[in-house]
């Protein structure tokens, strides 16, 4: 995927969390990373946001699965926990839980990624549709601390007009 997103976006990050350069925080391939201002066990909880365009109408199982498969290439032990279509026929989205253990500088984590996909229409172009995934990736420990969070900056994506300068 693309580093920048093919439809432009607001949001509001929660309180503490901070924006972050994605190349140097080490989220390659995404358009916005942010990170908790507490860090456990060595490993700092993050959000990411990245997207494609997608016109096919079944995108959003398609794209986690493809997700799940990425992962496994680099993680141990993937466990899909969980996957729920939610949102309407006119906003559909998608919501997954995914659990695996991975290497983080020397140490191994046990790791939480909980995963929103969004079908999003281009406010400049409505024949041009994307899906976004925003994702929060978190040890297991601290997954329930940081999950209202990350759920209170989901209800805040929402697409936005282009500035042509």
């Amino acid at each position: 995927m693309d580093a920048a997103l093919p439809v432009p976006l607001e949001f509001r990050l929660p309180d503490g969390w901070l924006a972050v350069d994605p190349e140097t925080g080490g989220a390659t391939g995404v358009a916005f990373a942010a990170v908790h201002p507490q860090s456990d066990a060595g490993f700092t909880a993050n959000i990411t946001i990245d997207g494609e365009y997608r016109p096919d109408a079944e995108m959003l199982d398609e794209i986690a699965e493809e997700s799940v498969k990425r992962l496994r290439h680099f993680a141990e032990s993937v466990v899909l926990v969980d996957r729920r279509e939610v949102g309407s026929a006119d906003t559909p989205a998608l919501i997954q839980r995914l659990s695996f253990a991975a290497a983080v500088g020397s140490a191994r984590h046990d790791l939480v990624q909980s995963q929103v996909y969004l079908s999003v229409v281009d406010v400049a172009d409505p024949r041009q549709q994307a899906a976004v995934r925003l994702t929060l990736t978190t040890t297991t420990a601290q997954h329930d601390t940081v999950l209202a969070d990350f759920q209170d900056f989901v209800r805040t994506v929402r697409p936005s007009a282009r500035v042509e300068i």
